[in-house]
């Protein structure tokens, strides 16, 4: 939905569904359920993640359907989620949902066929954004870091010409955001500027896609990071809304609790601060196998961004809070899209209502506080 100037949404990675016939699904019973509920009479933009399968699956024929479903509903598409390629749900994803990477040509085919897919969709005077992976996952980059950038860099300014063809011939504009992540080879946004100055300088289509929950993660000082951000003149093409978790202090009862959110499914990577140093677990069974006395964990766990207190422990809200603060005094972006796919994975009594509810409820907060109308 339109709202003070931005297109907000959710994140349909929340619903399992790699296949077009499964997404037509999702689109049919949860995001049209979720409409209904904060935009009933406004079209309502959705955040589509979208699979390798599900891509080449439109391109081979189904995309007519999906214009269809959309044109039916009363909704468009105005930002992919491009950054899992594979599986997302119900299997285990950890490390393999950077692959393919940007140091592999599958990644680049897999992005320009998503462009070429978001340039059909977009409506009118719409721009469009595609998030991506952060480069690769850090390991990956060893042991040569800057020649892992260079290959990086050289397949992303492809995408970008790719993006600038598709504007040129079609006139639609669509931006390839790179989302920085804890413990992948660009996980701040220091590092994602020296990825622009140095590498992508005078690249054009790309930008930043900003994780709140993994900027609050990495513990940046969200205006210095912002005013860094807008001083290298660096795009933010989108803005993920969610938060992840904070325990301080870090006690047994605070390990203990914290069992029920190590999962087999996804990576929940933390930084631990001692002080003023940042030590980093690719995994929490790894943070909490390690006995080292911490002042204060962020756990990248996406929680429904309308809790703060979740027992034993709190959420980032404030965190997103303080994000959204900046975006209604001086916008970042126009695309904001609410992420907790981690959905399913949650423990129970965090997903105590319906999905859609829970979703809408999440969209509401946002626009609460975009509008000025947030309750103390």
């Amino acid at each position: 939905m339109k709202l003070a100037g931005a297109h907000l949404t959710y994140c349909t990675n929340i619903h399992p569904g790699e296949s077009w016939p499964e997404i037509e699904a999702n689109l049919r019973g949860h995001v049209v359920a979720v409409k209904a509920k904060v935009s009933p009479d406004a079209p309502f933009g959705v955040g589509l993640r979208m699979s390798g399968r599900a891509a080449r699956e439109l391109a081979d024929g189904a995309l007519p359907r999906l214009q269809r479903v959309l044109a039916d509903h009363d909704l468009y598409v105005f930002t992919i989620n491009g950054f899992p390629y594979g599986t997302f749900h119900g299997a285990p994803v950890k490390a393999a949902v950077y692959r393919p990477d940007w140091r592999e040509a599958e990644r680049l085919a897999y992005t320009n066929l998503l462009a070429d897919l978001l340039a059909e969709l977009l409506p009118a005077g719409v721009d469009g954004s595609i998030s991506t992976v952060p480069g690769c996952f850090r390991e990956r980059a060893a042991p040569d870091a800057d020649a892992a950038l260079a290959e990086i860099a050289a397949h992303l300014r492809s995408a970008g010409a790719y993006c600038a063809a598709i504007e040129r011939a079609r006139g639609k504009k669509i931006t390839i955001a790179i989302e920085p992540e804890p413990c992948c080879v660009i996980e701040t946004l220091d590092e994602a500027i020296a990825l622009f100055t140095r590498h992508l300088r005078g690249a054009s289509h790309l930008g930043l896609c900003l994780d709140a929950c993994h900027a609050a993660v990495e513990f940046e000082d969200l205006p210095a990071a912002i005013a860094a951000v807008r001083a290298a003149e660096v795009p933010i093409a989108k803005l993920q809304l969610s938060a992840g978790l904070r325990v301080a202090p870090v006690t047994p009862a605070q390990r203990a609790a914290l069992v029920r959110f190590s999962d087999d499914v996804y990576l929940h990577q933390v930084v631990a601060r001692r002080g003023d140093r940042l030590t980093r677990y690719t995994d929490l069974p790894a943070a909490l196998g390690d006995p080292a006395p911490s002042d204060e964990w962020r756990v990248h766990f996406h929680v429904p961004i309308v809790k703060r207190d979740l027992g034993a422990f709190a959420s980032t809200q404030d965190f997103l809070a303080d994000l959204l603060a900046l975006q209604r005094r001086a916008p970042l972006s126009s695309h904001l899209e609410v992420e907790t796919y981690t959905w399913d994975v949650l423990p129970p009594e965090l997903r105590d209502v319906p999905v859609t509810d829970a979703i809408a409820g999440e969209l509401r907060w946002v626009r609460d506080r975009l509008l000025g109308e947030a309750r103390a």
